[in-house]
């Protein structure tokens, strides 16, 4: 893979991994996760495709401004992106929060700039509860942050992050015990080249927001993976999946690796599911 970048129309350089030959595929990690996350993915995917492995504004080696960390920002750079390096058809393979972005992009650019097919893994529509919402309703959305007191403290824990331990202790539960120190550290130390304070900002603009309504909207052919053994509720991939017009459910279980971090843990399985999706 060679590493290159783009600028946004904002003036913003964003660096992205490319390699491979054929059809167009943007892959797209989670938050403060950088291009790296996906190595697992690179050798299979650009037997096929022509692979751009993004690293999102103020992730990995992209340029750290200090502003524009909001979904709706990013959705505009992803436009800028697509057409700097001049995209008509291409599918996107989004992770986490960079669904997020993907569905502000649909909703703001989807009839200028439409990608052709959708791989989602793992993003709940609504990450806060709201109070009036009952139980089921919670778990379909995936509203794992049960209160404004709850978004505040974990806001705060991440701006007072100062050691990869610091980190892990965030993000640990979001893997199984299959995975060892070793890749842990490793990823953490690519996390943190996010600054802290813009990863704050960035994952509370995330969880405040609600897409349940736009996904009826999106009619893209869409596969939803899910992992058995997710933070995230089943039911809240379920819902997505049941929402979208024209989206599968794929759902990994925790013995295969089927965490947050499906793709990570088990590239194998992850890897031919979604190029059989991408290829048909």
């Amino acid at each position: 893979m060679e590493r290159k970048c783009v600028q946004t129309r904002d003036g913003v350089t964003l660096s992205y991994l490319t390699g491979g030959r054929g059809p167009a595929v943007l892959l797209m990690g989670g938050w403060s996760q950088a291009a790296t996350l996906f190595d697992r993915q690179f050798r299979d995917f650009a037997q096929t495709h022509t692979v751009y492995a993004l690293d999102n504004r103020g992730h990995g080696d992209s340029q750290k401004p200090s502003d524009g960390y909001r979904i709706q920002r990013m959705a505009k750079d992803l436009l800028d992106v697509v057409e700097a390096l001049g995209l008509t058809e291409f599918d996107i393979v989004a992770h986490s929060l960079s669904v997020a972005i993907v569905w502000a992009y649909l909703d703001m650019f989807g009839t200028t700039n439409p990608p052709r097919r959708l791989i989602f893994i793992d993003q709940p529509a609504a990450l806060l509860a709201r109070p009036s919402w009952t139980q089921k309703q919670i778990s379909q959305a995936g509203a794992v942050i049960s209160s404004l007191e709850t978004l505040d403290d974990l806001l705060t824990r991440i701006r007072a992050t100062d050691t990869i331990e610091d980190h892990l202790s965030i993000i640990r539960s979001m893997f199984t015990a299959k995975v060892g120190n070793a890749d842990l550290q490793k990823l953490a130390t690519e996390n943190l080249k996010l600054p802290r304070e813009y990863a704050a900002a960035l994952i509370e603009n995330n969880i405040v927001q609600d897409w349940r309504s736009f996904l009826p909207n999106i009619s893209q052919t869409t596969l939803v993976f899910a992992g058995a053994g997710s933070i995230h509720p089943l039911a809240s991939q379920e819902f997505i999946a049941n929402c979208i017009p024209q989206a599968a459910l794929e759902v990994v279980s925790e013995e295969d690796g089927g965490s947050h971090f499906l793709m990570f843990e088990n590239p194998a399985l992850f890897n031919e599911k979604a190029l059989r999706f991408l290829n048909h």
